[in-house]
């Protein structure tokens, strides 16, 4: 996806760190504080700033999970890979799992035709613990 606007030192930093840990996703103050370990001087308002400006544009993914621990952003190169799918939230880890699964999408249908309710599933996260933090193999 194509970057409009003004391009900064530090939204290139942002953006570039965001990619080689696109797997993660990250909450500005996490992101402020890896840019600054890492010797990149950046402030946590120009971290938000950048991260709305990308999210707006579509090349970051903004999860707003609980008011406990507020917003966080993922790289998204094809944004429309992550419309098909739920979400997991371990309320342990924090971790944010992307899950492909027959029996929600079935849910998901359900929903829709017996409740007229179509689900969004960019906004829809089941909380539970995950496997790792309750001691089992995934």
């Amino acid at each position: 996806m194509k970057q409009s606007g003004y391009q900064t030192k530090q939204k290139k930093q942002i953006l570039d760190y965001l990619i080689a840990h696109s797997s993660r996703h990250i909450t500005a103050q996490e992101l402020t504080r890896q840019l600054n370990e890492e010797g990149f001087s950046v402030g946590t308002a120009t971290v938000y700033r950048c991260l709305e400006q990308l999210a707006d544009q579509g090349i970051l993914r903004k999860y707003t999970i609980d008011a406990r621990s507020g917003s966080c952003y993922e790289y998204v190169p094809d944004p429309c890979g992550c419309r098909e799918h739920f979400h997991l939230k371990c309320t342990c880890c924090d971790t944010l799992y992307h899950v492909t699964c027959e029996q929600l999408d079935a849910l998901g249908a359900h929903v829709l035709e017996h409740h007229g309710f179509a689900i969004d599933q960019t906004k829809t996260v089941l909380y539970g613990v995950c496997a790792r933090c309750r001691g089992e193999k995934s």
